[in-house]
């Protein structure tokens, strides 16, 4: 598999899908790409102990808020496992979730420590409006829509 993807010519790589730290092989995969000289990505529920990432591998990292359903899935104790290159992100459905998000990113410091991602979730959250509550409260947090519902149909699976 590292023959493959090195066979593409592109350095950066990006492990996500489901949840990869849940497959035993992704650490010595992580592993055999970075010796072959790749930048490794993961992106992760966050649900999984992240301390087990080796050094120079990038974490991006979910943070469930309420109206996911999957909020009890969060494993705090991955706040401390951060590390300066990973990312926080944060899909939101209402102002609930924005509110919430806001509360977790400025409680833990998030926005000193890493890059924070809010995303509204497409066809819920009106992007105008989440852009306009963070400039009211002056958040230190990168706007991000979730480009690949935008370029293909929001329920295409695999791209």
């Amino acid at each position: 598999m590292v023959a493959e993807v090195t066979g593409h010519g592109i350095s950066l790589v990006e492990i996500t899908g489901g949840e990869p730290l849940a497959h035993r092989q992704v650490v010595p995969l992580i592993k055999r790409l970075q010796a072959a000289g790749h930048k490794v990505l993961v992106e992760t529920s966050g649900s999984i102990d992240i301390s087990v990432l080796p050094s120079g591998a990038i974490t991006i990292m979910d943070l469930k808020p309420p109206d996911s359903g999957e909020e009890a899935a969060n494993h705090w104790p991955n706040l401390d496992h951060l590390r300066p290159d990973d990312e926080v992100k944060f899909v939101l459905a209402s102002r609930r979730d924005y509110e919430w998000s806001r509360d977790v990113v400025l409680r833990h410091g998030l926005a000193d420590r890493v890059a924070v991602l809010f995303s509204p979730a497409h066809g819920l959250l009106d992007p105008a409006h989440l852009s306009e509550w963070l400039v009211d409260d002056k958040l230190p947090v990168r706007l991000q829509l979730q480009l690949h519902k935008h370029i293909w149909p929001p329920d295409a699976r695999g791209v």
